[in-house]
C-alpha cells in the first residue's frame, strides 16, 4: 500500500508513516526533549542580566486564573512529539529537527541575554497543589517570548501541513488547532505568561514554521 496514494484513507496513511524510523522519531524526541530542559533550567538559574518584569494588559486582566487548564498546558509535550511522528523519510525529520531546535535556541538566547519574569500573581498558590508543583518547577523566568506558545504553534502549522497532505477531513484540522489555541489559553490562565509574552511566542512560532516550511517546498 502507498500512503501517498489519494485514493488511501487519510488515517491508513497516517498509520503506514508512523511505523517508519520508530526509534530515531522515539529517541530523538526523548533526547531533544531532555536537552532542551537541561538548557532552559540552566538558563532559567543563570541569567546574563537580571530579570525584566513583563508587563499586564487589559487582557490579561480579563483572563480569569483556571487551574484546570494544567492538564492542556502540560500536553504540549505530547503535542510537540505529533509532526516528527507524522514525518516519513530521514531528511523530513533531520530538517525539522533542525528547524525545532533552531526555535528553541532563539527563544533561549533571549532568556540569557534580556531575562524576563512574569508579574506577581498575588494567588496563594497552596490553595492549588497540582498548579503549586508546576510554580516550583518552573518559576516565573524565561517569559518573553513564550516558548511553550511558540513550540505549540510551530507544531500545529506542521502538523496542519502534513494532515493535509494526507487528505485528513476539516474536523481533524479544526482539532489541531483548537487544541493549539487551548496550550496558548493556558499559558495565560495559569498566569505563566502574559499577553506579551504570548504575542511574542507566537511571532516566534510562526515565523520559524514558515522558513522551515518554505526551505522544505524549495526545489
Amino acid at each position: 500500500m502507498n500512503e501517498n496514494n489519494p485514493q488511501t484513507p487519510w488515517y491508513r496513511q497516517v498509520a503506514a508513516v508512523i511505523p517508519r524510523h520508530v526509534y530515531l522519531k522515539s529517541i530523538g524526541t526523548t533526547l531533544f526533549i531532555s536537552l532542551f530542559f537541561g538548557a532552559y533550567f540552566y538558563v532559567l538559574k543563570d541569567p546574563a542580566y537580571p530579570p525584566t518584569v513583563m508587563p499586564k494588559t487589559l487582557l490579561d486582566h480579563l483572563i480569569g486564573f483556571q487551574p484546570m487548564a494544567l492538564p492542556i498546558y502540560l500536553s504540549l509535550w505530547f503535542y510537540v512529539s505529533l509532526p516528527p511522528a507524522l514525518l516519513a523519510t530521514r531528511r523530513e525529520l533531520y530538517d525539522y529537527g533542525w528547524a525545532m531546535a533552531g526555535t528553541c535556541l532563539v527563544g533561549l538566547g533571549i532568556f540569557y541575554f534580556w531575562p524576563t519574569a512574569v508579574p506577581a500573581a498575588h494567588i496563594h498558590w497552596a490553595h492549588y497543589p497540582d498548579v503549586d508543583l508546576l510554580k516550583h518547577a518552573d518559576a516565573s523566568g524565561n517569559a518573553c517570548p513564550s516558548l511553550h506558545v511558540a513550540t505549540a504553534v510551530f507544531s500545529s502549522i506542521w502538523l496542519h501541513h502534513l494532515l493535509r497532505r494526507f487528505g485528513a477531513p476539516l474536523w481533524v484540522l479544526l482539532c489541531n488547532w483548537g487544541w493549539c489555541i487551548g496550550i496558548v489559553y493556558s499559558t495565560l490562565a495559569l498566569r505563566q505568561h502574559v499577553v506579551v509574552d504570548v504575542a511574542a511566542g507566537l511571532a516566534l512560532g510562526v515565523l520559524a514554521a514558515h522558513l522551515s516550511l518554505r526551505r522544505k517546498s524549495a526545489p
